[in-house]
């Protein structure tokens, strides 16, 4: 059944793990990918709302928000392959990726929407 499961680099691997730890690592990666999506929107209705920032300001924090989105998509998708992997292969977890970038992408966000509504505000 594995040589028909893709990505074979991670099904190629080990032995079959209990459903239930994969099916929580899968449940890990949709967690991240709603995450993602939640950055994207968030990028998307800072600029279709015209929060009354400035706009350069504005830009730049929405740009921000869809690239941590992005990266979030793709660290969702590497994290899962890797504890997969470990949990086929019987070895300790891996340590998580993505919270650091999504906590800093916010963080800078944060401090762009306030100095834009400083700056917005003086204007």
């Amino acid at each position: 059944m594995s040589e028909r499961r893709w990505p074979r680099s991670v099904y190629g691997l080990g032995d079959e793990p209990d459903a239930r730890f994969s099916m929580a690592n899968e449940r890990t990666f949709l967690a991240w990918i709603r995450t993602a999506m939640a950055f994207i929107a968030g990028a998307v209705a800072l600029e279709a709302l015209a929060a009354p920032l400035d706009p350069t300001l504005r830009l730049i924090a929405s740009l921000l928000l869809v690239a941590t989105g992005i990266v979030l998509i793709a660290e969702a998708w590497w994290g899962w392959m890797r504890t997969e992997r470990a949990l086929r292969q019987n070895a300790p977890m891996p340590a998580p990726l993505s919270a650091l970038p999504a906590a800093v992408g916010l963080l800078v966000v944060a401090i762009l929407v306030g100095a834009g509504l400083v700056v917005g505000a003086l204007a």
